[in-house]
């Protein structure tokens, strides 16, 4: 098996992580072409990203696979909610995006990625690591389940 490492993702990385989306955004935009461009701009994408990973509550990750490059990437963020007669206070990190190349998958990036998000989580001080998946995406969903996540809520949409 080739070696793989994950290390910190930071602005000058925004270009890698805009090409390494490509895939994942089209899944999304296939599906749900009435929410996703068809294909973004990725210099847009890339100060998008850029933008992201220079905020402080920020976190972003690549992994590289010996002989393969760069395969994946994981961007998280740290949200703080203040306390409310509704509401407990709590620091709590929210994946915001992960993606692996398909021809590098079953290969252990995205358990490194996610691994590497639920340590940033911990060092912060949160207690929990929350995630959003689309109904669709399957592969996402059985990933998602088989690395411990519960579902906490269900979204629930009707066209107009």
């Amino acid at each position: 098996m080739s070696a793989l490492t994950v290390r910190r993702a930071f602005p000058e990385d925004a270009a890698l992580l805009a090409e390494m989306n490509r895939h994942v955004h089209d899944l999304h935009a296939r599906h749900r072409p009435d929410i996703y461009n068809e294909q973004p701009p990725p210099e847009e994408l890339a100060t998008i990203y850029r933008e992201q990973l220079g905020r402080a509550s920020v976190w972003g990750f690549v992994a590289e696979l010996a002989g393969s490059g760069y395969v994946g990437y994981a961007t998280a963020a740290l949200h703080q909610r203040a306390p409310s007669a509704f509401l407990q206070p709590e620091s709590f990190m929210v994946l915001n995006q992960l993606a692996v190349a398909p021809e590098a998958t079953r290969r252990g990036a995205a358990t490194a990625l996610l691994d590497a998000v639920r340590e940033a989580g911990r060092a912060a001080g949160c207690r929990r690591l929350v995630t959003e998946v689309w109904d669709f995406n399957d592969e996402a969903r059985s990933f998602y389940e088989a690395s411990g996540f519960l579902p906490m809520k269900r979204s629930l949409e009707q066209l107009l």
